[in-house]
């Protein structure tokens, strides 16, 4: 069962093609809460972010992703840099306080270009990146880059460490999504690039000390992972050949024996999802393609 629970004004990151087409920027991003009937609240505001041209469909990117550790919040910016038409600004880490200013702890921009990977898509490239997804596990984060292709550890004092040169195995796949399994086992899955080839993306397995394998294919476009009970869930962004297209967006749970069963589907442009504490899945709906206002924090009921 799917119910609309809020709104969501900002979609988050996204990788597409920018050669010749420049971002236009500005500090409009913001973080919000919504409680459990819907009431949407700013936590924070006047984050780093930035808009493609309307030759590309004005796609806006921001802040990429939350995560905690303890009670203070962590962001992921991924709209900023001088590449995404915002000088004097970076992609990284930022600390938010309880009274919603937030200090940058760690710069990604300068990391990336300082680290280059071994095999960056020239035709695709986005010198600040486009930071996607980040999960916590004890005092440090982990992050995914799509653009370039990597996997990074950020420790609060800022250090960053490149754990997985995805680019170095699998070429430009367009890494977007993770979630930590167990113990520093991190699944992580990828978008890949446009039009959309049905069954292009795959699960993958990371590990704290670098290993990186497949781990089951045949998935599409995907955006989103959580894991639970056994099983895996996966968030595809649009399943339609040659797409992405409104209404095709769904939700793939998969057992480690590779068996697929889809639990929600008709999502348009989903961009994220997790689960709540009550046990059901909450997905960020109309992620983009959709004027502001209009993006949608759905509940997924689990049978």
């Amino acid at each position: 069962m799917v119910r609309r629970v809020g709104l969501l004004r900002h979609p988050g990151s996204r990788t597409l093609r920018t050669l010749g087409l420049p971002y236009t920027g500005g500090f409009t991003a913001r973080i919000s809460k919504i409680d459990p009937h819907g009431v949407r609240t700013t936590v924070a505001d006047h984050l780093p972010s930035s808009q493609t041209s309307p030759a590309i469909g004005s796609l806006v990117s921001g802040v990429a992703d939350v995560a905690f550790i303890g009670d203070t919040l962590y962001a992921l910016k991924g709209g900023a840099g001088c590449s995404h038409g915002l000088t004097n600004t970076a992609n990284g880490v930022v600390i938010v306080n309880p009274d919603g200013s937030w200090k940058e702890i760690a710069n990604l921009s300068l990391f990336q270009k300082l680290h280059p990977v071994a095999h960056p898509e020239p035709d695709d490239f986005e010198p600040d990146g486009t930071w996607y997804s980040m999960v916590s596990v004890g005092d440090a984060f982990y992050a995914i880059e799509p653009n370039h292709g990597e996997l990074d550890k950020i420790d609060k004092s800022g250090k960053i460490t490149r754990l997985v040169d995805i680019s170095a195995s699998q070429g430009h796949i367009v890494p977007t999504a993770m979630t930590e399994l167990f113990g520093g086992i991190f699944l992580i899955s990828n978008l890949n690039t446009f039009p959309i080839a049905p069954g292009s993306s795959s699960l993958f397995v990371a590990t704290k000390t670098g290993g990186f394998v497949k781990l089951i294919s045949g998935f599409t476009a995907v955006l989103g992972l959580a894991a639970r009970n056994g099983k895996i869930y996966v968030l595809e962004m649009s399943n339609a050949v040659n797409g992405p297209a409104p209404h095709t967006g769904d939700i793939v749970s998969v057992d480690l024996s590779g068996h697929k069963e889809t639990v929600a589907s008709g999502l348009d442009f989903p961009t994220g999802m997790t689960f709540g504490r009550d046990g059901n899945l909450y997905v960020s709906n109309k992620g983009f393609g959709f004027g502001p206002g209009e993006g949608e924090v759905l509940k997924i009921t689990l049978h």
